[in-house]
């Protein structure tokens, strides 16, 4: 809970009743019992702290499990998760009949983050209480959080907003419009209106704040919002219309004669100055506690929470209608709202609801969760936002900028349980594909054009640059698929599915082309010794032979087959010309139309030209030279092994380029 913002307390009061004390009562005693029966929990916990020092260990027994029970329930209401735990420990060791305590210790221990002690105390409670929701959705927060300590759940990444921060306690930020150059929030610094200390926090009573951006979009220091907003009451939780001309807010008025009553007001604006808020009545119910308005996007809806009749326990989350608010009254189902306390809404759209919540599995306090409604409008599904977003603290009142950053509020590793504002950001993950665009000789291919196309619609094109590199932005998990060409080059294709993970990442992919004008050898092509058998090594390069052939289809093209020197002249075109004839069957098997392919077999009379590729490959034999039989003879025996070597090879050269184009 928090110790923060009497609007949470009070509206939680109003479904908390006190446990009735023991018949021996001082006045002191009853003075404390009243404060905490007011939800007046800052004054309460000291009382109860001073008479539980004065009762006698043994003889005061059950009065002092009494009073330590209800201290924790004052430090709980305050967020002192330590001092609670200590307390609810004090209540069961004094035997303290209600076995709420042990609940209560293991709400206290996960607050606390101390996440086994609590699982503990919550399977103690239900031994004793056997089926209860809330201890069940406590254990399974519990083990969640540690799971999540062992790898983050989200990608968000939260930082302390310093400059709307007090030594006080900031919370519940807005934005006015969506120009997002104005913050509101709620704030009980020293600047907050009247001199009175809250009952309910022992600070200041909650005062609307505004910060705005300076002409270089930085933020200035807060000042209270102008106008007759605030008042020496609690004001603040609050919400605007979409003009930002009506500002929904929370006020929580105490009379000597009544109750604390929380309600809902609306104030109007008038250039930078805010009228009397007047009271906005959503039903004729006067009991019920009714705060933390959220308006939706349009304007149609009033979001809020109360413990009004009709719910499923502690506070629920509801709506009204703005336009036609009778009979529009709507409890937001038992998929967002638990037996525990849902509050803080904030619509952001007409399916996307953000709220804060104990009842549903968090890491302790309240946690924020995401409400989702699905295409027909008859289902929500709510998840927890997850490490950091929560914390084991209290996690609550979240707004939206642009995109995925906004502020929270949130009292994560402050000492004294304050609330402070933070700011939230989800990086963009940075999705690539890059590579180069090269010619068989590995030779960059300037000005190839590559285009990109995935299944989500997408469809790119970009220039290679001169040295043949290239770069694309993609998205997660999306199938795509690249086709790179260039004038005088056979086109390829290639596909490939980006990866799901919420992480940055980049794909690498070359294009290799082929040139039309000069034959291209065919890499991993093997025959059987001295015969014509293709061997089974040389499947792959022969499917990426069909390949380009089925991505280029108005191609023909001449196999042609070489052989080394050795061997007589006759026997080696016979060779060459029957391993043509083979690659061009396997071709024709894969699908290529036989009018399309030519085999030619050249045996040793077109030795291989020293290109740059086989000069890196191969640095004996310079660039441009001719590795023919009057070469190689002069080489040392290794050497005229790799010069065979190059010219055992399969070429192939485009023949046209208009196949059935007319």
């Amino acid at each position: 809970m928090k110790n923060s913002h009497g609007y949470f307390y009070i509206l939680s009061l109003m479904v908390v009743v006190a446990s009735a004390l023991s018949a021996c009562k001082t006045a002191k005693l009853s003075d404390a019992d009243e404060a905490l029966a007011r939800g007046e929990y800052f004054n309460a916990q000291k009382i109860y702290r001073q008479v539980y020092n004065k009762k006698n260990k043994r003889e005061d027994r059950p009065l002092r499990g009494e009073i330590a029970f209800k201290m924790g329930k004052c430090y709980t209401k305050l967020n002192m998760a330590a001092k609670a735990a200590a307390s609810f420990r004090n209540a069961i060791r004094y035997e303290y009949p209600d076995s709420m305590s042990l609940y209560y210790l293991g709400r206290a221990l996960q607050a606390d983050g101390k996440y086994t002690q609590a699982i503990t105390a919550y399977e103690d409670f239900l031994a004793l209480r056997g089926d209860d929701e809330l201890a069940k959705e406590g254990i399974n927060g519990c083990r969640m959080a540690i799971a999540a300590k062992r790898k983050p759940t989200t990608r968000y990444v939260v930082r302390n907003a310093k400059i709307f921060n007090t030594r006080r306690a900031d919370f519940s930020p807005m934005y006015l419009d969506k120009q997002f150059d104005q913050l509101y929030f709620t704030s009980t610094s020293e600047k907050a209106t009247g001199e009175n200390k809250s009952e309910i926090t022992g600070m200041k009573k909650g005062d609307i704040f505004v910060s705005k951006k300076n002409e270089r979009g930085i933020w200035q220091r807060p000042e209270p919002a102008g106008g007759e907003l605030n008042s020496d009451a609690d004001e603040g939780i609050i919400s605007f219309s979409p003009d930002g001309q009506t500002m929904y807010l929370t006020r929580a008025r105490r009379s000597e004669n009544s109750d604390t009553s929380v309600e809902i007001y609306t104030s109007k604006r008038s250039d930078a100055s805010w009228s009397a808020p007047q009271k906005f009545d959503i039903t004729a119910d006067t009991i019920s506690a009714v705060g933390h308005p959220s308006v939706s996007p349009d304007g149609q809806w009033l979001y809020f929470c109360s413990d009004m009749p009709g719910g499923f326990g502690g506070l629920d989350i509801w709506r009204i209608n703005l336009n036609e608010r009778a009979g529009s009254l709507e409890n937001m189902g038992s998929r967002i709202n638990t037996p525990g306390n849902e509050s803080f809404p904030y619509s952001r759209s007409d399916s996307l609801l953000y709220f804060s919540s104990d009842g549903h599995p968090g890491f302790g306090g309240l946690d924020i969760f995401k409400a989702r409604r699905n295409s027909t409008g008859d289902f929500w599904s709510v998840e927890n936002m997850g490490l950091p977003i929560n914390s084991q603290g209290d996690d609550f009142g979240i707004t939206f900028g642009p995109g995925e950053t906004g502020f929270l509020s949130s009292n994560r590793g402050d000492a004294k349980g304050h609330d402070h504002i933070y700011s939230f950001e989800l990086p963009d993950i940075h999705i690539t594909i890059s590579g180069w665009v090269l010619d068989r000789d590995e030779e960059p291919v300037a000005n190839a054009i590559i285009r990109i196309v995935g299944d989500d619609g997408s469809n790119q094109k970009q220039v290679a640059r001169d040295d043949g590199s290239f770069k694309f932005n993609l998205d997660r998990g999306v199938k795509y698929v690249m086709k790179a060409g260039a004038p005088g080059y056979l086109n390829v294709k290639q596909e490939f599915e980006s990866d799901i993970a919420e992480e940055d990442a980049d794909y690498a992919v070359d294009f290799i082309l082929a040139a039309i004008n000069k034959p291209q050898v065919v890499e991993n092509i093997f025959y059987d010794f001295d015969k014509a058998t293709l061997r089974p090594e040389s499947k792959a390069a022969l499917d990426e032979m069909a390949q380009i052939l089925r991505e280029n289809p108005n191609v023909t093209i001449e196999m042609g087959a070489h052989t080394d020197r050795k061997g007589t002249d006759e026997y080696n075109i016979n060779l060459s010309n029957r391993r043509a004839q083979s690659v061009i069957d396997y071709l024709i098997s894969a699908g290529i139309a036989a009018d399309r392919l030519f085999p030619k077999g050249y045996g040793e009379s077109t030795p291989k030209t020293v290109t740059k590729r086989i000069n890196r490959e191969f640095p004996q034999f310079p660039e441009g030279t001719v590795l023919d039989e009057k070469y190689i003879e002069t080489l040392s025996p290794e050497d005229q092994d790799a010069a065979d070597q190059i010219n055992r090879r399969t070429e192939f050269q485009v023949l046209s380029i208009d196949y059935e184009m007319f």
